[in-house]
């Protein structure tokens, strides 16, 4: 299309008549200047340290160029529908974001312009937010039986990452123990965190083997691995695959005796049944803020909280927002405020503790509300509720031919289940039960060899009686 041009007055350049004229950086003239105040000649210039052969010599294969903002939406409503959703569909996925029941009444404070606009706003900006904040770090701190509890994260993964580099920068040491079987998906965030073996900053990841038995982490193999140049040891309780590691408080013990930290990574929904990880002796803990009111989300985002005992060490290393609360100068009276800004990425730029990066902090608001509505008693029921199905689930698929439940009686609302005996892929089976409406568990199977053909499902509060019958019949009816 042939673009009318004019000059704009008082200018040296011509403009694009569908914009602004002032519109930033749109006038022809602007990358020109920003050329020259650099010194290149040309948007090349920049990627010269690029190798020529990494670049692509044909075009990309891109579909049809949409005109309008109306094919626009047509197109995106037309992809969207292609979507299977867990509303229509019975799932038994878990593995990282998981399907818990959302009350009504969280989405409905979550929503308020209050805080969904007030919470992206400068950190000045406050009608309640700090208190607010102030609420969910006081909650989780209690289920987690800890005192100091950041802002969320952007994830769990990106919470474990800092975790580990907070336990580098106090220790002075460059190696941390991961479980061998953890969730590729966070591990290769911690692997990212810690950075190219290039670099000064390179934290070695070292795995530690699991008990082929309980599937919990094999403490000798942990004593042979655990030296004076060890950082951290970082398992999660419940594990990636489910199993409750009870060997923790001797865990925490064996990294005290080595001046390691102790990291942990827990679900907070199981602290009604679980001990507390600052009950065994956990230095630094982690974990997924979504089961605590937050809906599933395609793409991620769905938070990561990390928390400490209150002790100097600990909260001089942070790196996001702390929020505390103090006596204002009316005598009586509290204010909720910022506590130690100076440490993040927000108020010290690149001098801060580390990068504070994209953080969730709506969903602290959704926890808040969400751990208020649940008090003591309702985390005691939902995780027992949890615990009862789960094990429900894993009897009932026992009883399935060809079907076997790995560590079956040491699980909170994850377990796998082993296909091998059916002779039949994971692969094949999750796409017979999509067929009948059914998202059956993540398939593991390329993920560690000792498991062969193997599904980690995952059942919680939301699954009946009647589901999981559901789930057994079809499962039965699609093997024979």
């Amino acid at each position: 299309m042939q673009l009318r041009k004019r000059t704009v007055e008082g200018a040296n350049m011509t403009t694009d008549t569908r914009a602004h004229p002032w519109m930033a950086n749109s006038a022809p003239g602007a990358l020109q200047a920003m050329l020259d105040e650099i010194g290149a000649t040309a948007i090349s210039d920049l990627f010269e340290q690029i190798p020529s052969d990494h670049y692509r010599k044909e075009p990309l294969d891109m579909p049809p160029t949409l005109n309008s903002e109306i094919e626009l939406r047509r197109n995106l409503l037309e992809t969207l529908g292609k979507n299977l959703n867990c509303q229509d569909n019975l799932s038994f996925l878990g593995a990282g974001v998981w399907q818990h029941h959302v009350p009504a009444i969280v989405d409905e404070i979550v929503g308020r312009t209050e805080f969904a606009t007030n919470v992206w706003g400068s950190y000045q900006s406050d009608h309640g937010r700090n208190q607010a904040w102030f609420e969910f770090s006081s909650q989780l701190g209690a289920l987690l039986n800890l005192d100091v509890v950041q802002l969320p994260v952007y994830s769990w993964g990106c919470a474990i990452g800092h975790s580990i580099r907070m336990a580098a920068r106090m220790t002075g040491r460059k190696k941390v123990l991961v479980p061998l079987l953890s969730d590729p998906e966070r591990l290769s965030v911690i692997q990212t965190y810690c950075q190219p073996v290039q670099m000064d900053s390179h934290i070695q990841i070292i795995t530690v083997a699991a008990d082929p038995i309980t599937g919990q982490i094999d403490l000798s193999d942990l004593k042979d691995k655990l030296g004076s140049d060890v950082a951290a040891i970082y398992f999660e309780n419940p594990a990636y695959l489910g199993t409750i590691e009870t060997g923790a408080e001797e865990i925490s013990r064996l990294a005290r005796n080595a001046g390691a930290e102790t990291i942990v990574g827990v679900d907070p929904i199981s602290l009604g049944v679980l001990k507390a990880p600052g009950d065994y002796g956990a230095d630094l803990v982690t974990g997924p803020v979504q089961p605590l009111g937050v809906h599933m989300q395609c793409g991620g985002g769905v938070g990561g909280f990390i928390a400490s005992r209150d002790d100097p060490r600990y909260v001089h290393e942070f790196n996001g927002f702390l929020v505390s609360i103090a006596e204002t100068k009316t005598p009586g009276q509290h204010g909720f405020g910022l506590a130690c800004p100076h440490q993040n990425s927000y108020g010290s730029r690149e001098h801060g503790k580390d990068w504070t990066g994209n953080s969730t902090y709506l969903w602290a608001i959704a926890g808040a509300v969400y751990m208020s509505l649940l008090g003591p008693e309702g985390f005691r029921e939902v995780g027992h509720l949890i615990v009862s199905r789960a094990r429900y689930a894993a009897k009932c698929l026992a009883e399935v031919p060809g079907v076997q439940i790995a560590w079956q009686d040491n699980f909170f609302k994850e377990f796998v289940v082993n296909f091998d005996d059916t002779g039949q892929t994971v692969t094949d089976i999750n796409k017979a039960l999509r067929a009948h409406g059914i998202f059956g568990g993540k398939n593991i199977s390329g993920e560690n060899p000792k498991l062969g053909q193997s599904a980690l499902f995952c059942v919680t509060e939301i699954h009946t009686a009647a589901d999981i019958r559901r789930l057994t019949d079809t499962l039965r009816e699609i093997l024979l």
